[in-house]
């Protein structure tokens, strides 16, 4: 049992009915070449799990009969599953768009030298953290080291023709709070991103997207052990705007596990709260050709407030 679950459990939140599947997102492995202390996955270098050849052809045989044109891959880091470039080459090969959650050190590591170019090659998407433009932030919340890494693999995404004008090669970045705050405005923050960059590095990208800090798994826990998880629920509460219910990333979208289950977002895989048949039965994405969710409740608990508040948050950055 995850130690931030039953507090969260005891949270209501408004109800939220699922639309027509139109993003997979699929969790290939929590194991990661980083322990970040924002990470709702707790992923890291010891985790084993991770998304074997069976599972990947049933997620490749569901993106081929169903209209979903968007496959969503993150991790841990989703390019150390060893089945990473069949699965990429495949969904790009039947026109699927296939977007690479990339944490950018992964580029240069041992292994990995060809990986950009791949990425390139397949007209990947590459949605990139960086928490902070400023190394000192970057490497409190990543590790040491990780900032000056990342803006070496943006450097390799630009010359390759990433986030640059007039190519069709899509670098986006992804924002998170140090702490327990909300992100500041999406726009504003993204102009602050391209000019520090572009003026110290040489650095371009598309667009950033700010995304809210869940309190969960190793967030979670921080916020436990310092005794601030109550008051930051608070704030999430205090600033519902439901406005973003529509919006939200779970009524479009399917979070598959590195076994092959289904949850309604990647959250609440984390929570380990899946979606399930009338029988109270995971589902697995070998089945999910043969269902309609459409209509079908998601699951919610205190987290989804974190999705809510503010301008609202998605793994596409803010609803608003």
């Amino acid at each position: 049992m995850h130690a931030t679950l039953p507090l969260l459990e005891k949270i209501t939140f408004p109800p939220v009915v699922r639309k027509q599947v139109e993003i997979l997102q699929v969790n290939l492995g929590y194991q990661c070449n980083l322990s970040c202390l924002h990470c709702h996955v707790n992923a890291g270098p010891t985790r084993k799990e991770m998304m074997e050849k069976p599972v990947i052809d049933a997620l490749l045989h569901y993106l081929e009969v169903s209209k979903v044109k968007l496959l969503d891959l993150t991790g841990g880091a989703p390019e150390l599953n060893k089945h990473f470039h069949y699965l990429v080459e495949s969904a790009r090969g039947m026109g699927v768009e296939v977007i690479d959650r990339c944490n950018l050190t992964i580029l240069d590591e041992p292994g990995q030298e060809g990986l950009a170019d791949f990425l390139a090659e397949q007209k990947v998407t590459v949605v990139a953290s960086l928490p902070c433009y400023m190394e000192d932030n970057v490497d409190e919340q990543r590790g040491s080291g990780v900032f000056n890494a990342s803006i070496k693999g943006l450097k390799h995404l630009n010359a390759l023709g990433y986030g640059v004008k007039g190519s069709d090669l899509k670098l986006d970045l992804v924002f998170n709070p140090q702490g327990a705050t909300l992100p500041p405005a999406q726009e504003a923050l993204e102009g602050t991103y391209k000019k520090h960059l572009l003026d110290q590095f040489g650095i371009v990208f598309n667009n950033l997207l700010t995304v809210t800090n869940m309190p969960i798994n190793r967030f979670g826990s921080m916020l436990i052990s310092k005794g601030g998880f109550e008051g930051y629920m608070g704030l999430l509460k205090s600033s519902y705007n439901a406005e973003n219910l529509d919006s939200l990333m779970c009524r479009n979208l399917i979070s598959v596990d590195w076994q092959g289950y289904l949850y309604d977002c990647d959250f609440n895989q984390m929570l380990e709260l899946p979606i399930e048949s009338r029988c109270h039965e995971r589902i697995h994405i070998s089945q999910l050709s043969n269902l309609n969710l459409e209509g079908a409740a998601v699951k919610t608990a205190g987290h989804c407030y974190g999705c809510s508040a503010g301008q609202g948050s998605s793994c596409g950055g803010a609803l608003e």
